[in-house]
């Protein structure tokens, strides 16, 4: 069924894959025009219009969870796809992550004043010798929306970095980032140093990057391989046990 924003309809229109399909249209089924034309603007990056749609939302007595849920989160979800089927690209990616942020701020107080207790703590950062971190950065912002207390570590972590930022934040899950085919290694490295430091079994391990997959995921040891911004939150609850990775439902022949 289609939504009441012609916009935002065109932009779900980008979506081909059948169950991404209804995945996205489940997300605005039912949601208020005004979240439509929300998660519409923080797709083509108005991040004025996101700001003050936000502040309309608010001041209609919208819940900061649904404002977040049904406006801001539903829409980087269209984004997160259009990125990684390369029908846009990382400027694009960046105006809408600055919007994502002009709603963020009206929106952060009231949720840190809730006292809602995070799904779970998440370490994310980009393995040593590899300083990229757009995808990371978006994985990132849709955790934190999904709910996730996550700490960034940035780029260039080396092993070391990743076992005390796990230790200090008692973290149940740690994802780790690369872009160079020359940096994937690390990942396996740093994997084998929990192992040695005797944390292994302590804390869930997935990666994620342009150049890898899951064999890739698997030789290494790790516990899961996100190959999208919605594919991390979905993976992060599967391994958390709050929810099943969304799966290509076969195509009928």
């Amino acid at each position: 069924m289609p939504v009441a924003h012609e916009g935002l309809e065109q932009e779900i229109g980008y979506v081909t894959k059948p169950f991404e399909i209804e995945h996205i249209r489940g997300l605005f089924e039912g949601t208020d025009p005004l979240m439509h034309e929300l998660a519409y603007n923080l797709i083509v990056g108005n991040h004025h219009d996101v700001d003050r749609l936000t502040k309309d939302a608010l001041d209609r007595d919208f819940s900061a969870n649904n404002i977040l849920d049904d406006g801001l989160i539903a829409g980087m979800a269209i984004v997160g796809i259009k990125f990684r089927d390369n029908i846009i690209f990382v400027p694009e990616v960046l105006v809408a992550a600055r919007a994502m942020k002009a709603g963020m701020k009206h929106l952060e107080p009231i949720l840190s004043a809730s006292g809602i207790e995070p799904l779970g703590t998440v370490i994310m950062g980009t393995v040593k010798g590899d300083l990229h971190d757009i995808g990371k950065n978006l994985c990132i912002m849709m955790l934190r929306g999904a709910g996730f207390a996550v700490h960034d570590l940035g780029v260039d972590t080396s092993a070391d970095k990743f076992i005390d930022a796990v230790m200090e934040h008692d973290a149940q899950v740690l994802g780790m980032s690369a872009l160079l085919t020359t940096t994937m290694p690390n990942m396996g490295k740093t994997i084998t140093a929990f192992e040695e430091a005797g944390l292994r079994d302590q804390v869930k391990i997935m990666c994620g990057g342009a150049p890898l997959n899951q064999e890739f995921a698997d030789d290494m040891g790790a516990d899961g391989y996100g190959k999208d911004a919605m594919d991390c939150v979905a993976l992060a609850k599967s391994l958390l046990g709050l929810e099943e990775v969304m799966k290509a439902v076969p195509a009928k022949t």
